[in-house]
This record gives C-alpha cells, sequence and structure tokens, in this order.
C-alpha cells in the first residue's frame, strides 16, 4: 500500500506538483507558483521559508504534510524552519512523520507537532541493520594501497556499470573523480558544487553517461538510483550510520548489490560496531578485523592483507524507522535550535503509519506514542568530521584530518 501511495504521489507532483530547494534560481519556482496550478509542493525548509516571507505562498489549505528525513533535518539544524512552515500550516491535518532513528531532538518536535499518534517501527528500533541483500567485502588496507585496489575493482566490473566511490573530503572526491574520468568515466559531488553542477553530474550518472560518482556523504542519503551496482567506501566513515546509508545506495528495491569498504588503522575505533553490522547482516568476519575489535585500536600493517565478508544480504538498513501521523497538531514554538537558513492546537487523532528507507524484512510493533515517548531510548552520538587532507595524491591520507566536509 505505501508503494502504491509513494506512486501515487510522484503521479500527482509531475501533474500538478512543483520542486522549491535551495541552489537554483527562484524566479522559475516563483512564476509557477504565480500561475495558480499547485496543488502539491515538495520543498527544502530554507527555501519554502524564504518564499513564505515574500508572501508569495499560501499554506493555508494544506490538508497534508509530510515531513520526511525527520532525524536529518534537524541534524542539519532545520528546527526553526521546520517549526515556522508548520505554523502557517492549518492545526486540522493529516501529518506523517518519517525517521530513521529516534533520538530525544525528534522524539521532542514529534511530541510538539503530533497529536496522539500511531507509531509503527518498521524493524528493531534500537539496533543498526545493514540490508542482507548487500554482499559486504570489508578490505584491510593501508593508505598507500587503496588506488591500486580501487582500479582492481573497477576493471573487475561490467562496463558501465553504475559505481558509486564514498571519500571523506572534497579534495579527495575531486582528486578521484579527475583521476578515474579517462579510464571509467567518473565524475564528482559534493557541498561545493553548485545546484546546476550537481544536477548535472546526478543526470549523467542516471543515465549512464558517466557511470562512476564519486562523493562525499552528501550522497549517502536519500540518493535513490535504478541499478547501482556497487558501492565502494574508499574512506571509512565518521560514524557506523553512515556506512550503512552509503552502502544502501545499492541493493534497492529488491535487488542484490555489492558494497566493498577500505579499512584502515585510523578507522579501528569502528571496528567493534562494524563487526556488529556484518555479523547481523550475515556477513563474514575475518580475524584481522576481530582483532582490531577486540583491541579496541588498530594493530600495524605487516601482515598480509586479507579480503573478507560475503553473504546473502536487502534493502537499505539503519535503525527501526518510522514515521507518525495524526490528524491535527500543535506547535507551541517552543525551543528550536540554530538554522542555517534563517506551530496550533490539538486536532483529532487519526490512524498513522511508519516506515523506514529501505529497511529489510521485520516485524511492525504497534504501540501508542506515549509509551514510546516514555520508553528509555537513548540519543546516538552524532559523528565529528574531518577536513581534506592537505597531501595530495589518491590514498595517502597521512597524519589524522581535524574535521570532514560533506
Amino acid at each position: 500500500c505505501l508503494c502504491y501511495l509513494n506512486l501515487f504521489l510522484i503521479l500527482v507532483l509531475v501533474l500538478c506538483g512543483k520542486c522549491l530547494y535551495g541552489g537554483a534560481p527562484k524566479g522559475l519556482q516563483l512564476k509557477e507558483l504565480d500561475r495558480g496550478l499547485v496543488d502539491v509542493v515538495v520543498a527544502t525548509p530554507g527555501r519554502l521559508n524564504d518564499i513564505l516571507e515574500m508572501g508569495r505562498i499560501s499554506l493555508h489549505q494544506i490538508s497534508y504534510l509530510v515531513l520526511d528525513e525527520a532525524d536529518r533535518m534537524l541534524d542539519m539544524g532545520f528546527e526553526p524552519q521546520i517549526r515556522k512552515i508548520v505554523k502557517n500550516v492549518p492545526t486540522r491535518r493529516q501529518t506523517l512523520m518519517y525517521t530513521a532513528t529516534w533520538p530525544k531532538e525528534v522524539r521532542k518536535i514529534a511530541s510538539d507537532l503530533l497529536v496522539r499518534p500511531v507509531q509503527v517501527n518498521i524493524g528493531n528500533v534500537d539496533e543498526l541493520v545493514a540490508n542482507k541483500a548487500i554482499t559486504q567485502n570489508v578490505e584491510v588496507l593501508s593508505s598507500m594501497e587503496k588506488r591500486r585496489r580501487l582500479e582492481q575493482i573497477l576493471r573487475s566490473q561490467e562496463p558501465g556499470s553504475k559505481i558509486i566511490i564514498f571519500c571523506s573530503t572534497k579534495k579527495m572526491c575531486d582528486q578521484l573523480a579527475g583521476n578515474l574520468n579517462r579510464q571509467f568515466g567518473a565524475a564528482a559531488i559534493h557541498g561545493d558544487k553548485s545546484q546546476s553542477e550537481r544536477d548535472h553530474v546526478l543526470n549523467q550518472f542516471r543515465t549512464g553517461r558517466t557511470p562512476v560518482l564519486v562523493a562525499t556523504d552528501v550522497a549517502a542519503r536519500g540518493l535513490d538510483i535504478k541499478d547501482i551496482r556497487v558501492v565502494i567506501n574508499y574512506d571509512f566513515p565518521t560514524g557506523i550510520e553512515d556506512y550503512v546509508h552509503r552502502i544502501g545506495r545499492t541493493g534497492r528495491a529488491g535487488a542484490t548489490g555489492l558494497a566493498y569498504t577500505f579499512f584502515s588503522d585510523q578507522d579501528a575505533k569502528h571496528a567493534s560496531d562494524l563487526v556488529k553490522i556484518l555479523e547481523g547482516a550475515n556477513q563474514q568476519v575475518s580475524v584481522e578485523l576481530r582483532d582490531m575489535a577486540s583491541r579496541g585500536g588498530g594493530g600495524g600493517f605487516g601482515g598480509p592483507r586479507r579480503q573478507w565478508g560475503s553473504g546473502s544480504g536487502g534493502r537499505d538498513g539503519g535503525r527501526g524507522g518510522r514515521y507518525d501521523s495524526a490528524y491535527g497538531g500543535r506547535d507551541g514554538g517552543r525551543g528550536g535550535s540554530h538554522g542555517y537558513d534563517r506551530d496550533q492546537q490539538d486536532g483529532h487523532s487519526y490512524g498513522s503509519h511508519s516506515v523506514h528507507d529501505g529497511d529489510g524484512p521485520g516485524s511492525s510493533q504497534f504501540k501508542s506514542f506515549h509509551e514510546s515517548m516514555m520508553a528509555n531510548n537513548t540519543s546516538r552520538s552524532r559523528s565529528r568530521s574531518r577536513s581534506p587532507n592537505k597531501n595530495s595524491g589518491w590514498g595517502e591520507n597521512l597524519g589524522r584530518a581535524r574535521s570532514r566536509s560533506r
């Protein structure tokens, strides 16, 4: 039913909807809004608030409000924008909230915006899981070995196979894409690219004209492109949840996928969590990784390198996801974090559903919102980031970098 609902919404959007997002000129977006033919709006919080402030759009007739990737939007600091949008939407409405995780920030805004919602969990809410349809191959490598191994993997794939390579820095993305473009057809996407550049690169990748996409975590979530065959983690991410989301770009919609991950001494702090993810997805775990996990640290590169990981495997993964919905909502304007860009009384509760982006099979657990709010859920820690390595070259990752930007 949810799949049919999504298809219906896409059809409605094509026929009478409009996308509003930043990084693109407002002129064309405003022109289509002014025609008065828009019934569905899909928007980023910042751009929608800008147009609201201009008085060029009214939300007073909205009856259906969807907050997708709620945890991600809050993590990026968009809570003030979300609350302002909700304040302009009628209190008598159907509200749906989708979130992959359930930290205290998400629980707080859900309690403010939703009224007696029904909560549906897909999968294990308290455990991070990976898609079992993805065969995960983790290889313990030094930084100097990455380039050679990357080329071997790319050559082993069928010509034209769509492949995403994830890097920790924008600089490394550009370097890899430049080096790979001539032989394999590659392009980079990251936060420093303009919206038009991103659109062009994604279109080239989607159509297969540029089959290799080199990206930061800007492409780790929300990127749903069919038939992505392989995901390669050239650099391990700063957090295990980003790892699960990254590999989830393949093996979608019932297909199988393949993921390669280069794991180095500097990533040893993630070894224990990675072992749990692999075991949970029925993947093989190498002796080297188990040793790293047991020591809680790295252990040199003197011995031979071994590739490991195989097994059957499923869909995107992540913690048990959900969305909550209620017919009605409230927002007292309380709280709010500092956003990057620059709420009313109760309605009557309707039923709701919850689904996680690409979760594998799992039982649905129905509980009241009050029960969920009272549960002793611990919020996950946010991962830090590293800055681009100042050393040029393919795999030279000398020293510990300070910040990683998307």
